[in-house]
């Protein structure tokens, strides 16, 4: 699979490291209770078809990029800077 960085252009997904889907998750009060942090920490959709994640460009030049990715054919559909993604 090849990821398009914005910086330094299409590179093999290898240089990079996969941090999860881009999206924001409410994250539990500290004293929430451990049920809830066990929920926050280890739960998460894993839904099929197209996503957002966030990728870090670890092996390049460590910008962190969000990814467009569709989930079940492994296809890149786009990616921009996570620095420049609207909140």
């Amino acid at each position: 699979m090849r990821i398009t960085c914005p910086i330094c252009g299409a590179r093999d997904s290898r240089e990079f490291s996969y941090r999860g889907a881009a999206l924001a998750l409410d994250r539990p009060d500290p004293d929430a209770g451990e049920d809830a942090w066990a929920e926050y920490v280890h739960l998460r959709e894993n839904p099929a078809g197209v996503l957002r994640e966030l990728w870090y460009h670890e092996a390049g030049c460590s910008a962190w990029i969000v990814v467009q990715r569709n989930t079940t054919t492994h296809e890149v559909l786009g990616a921009e800077l996570a620095a420049e993604v609207a909140r």
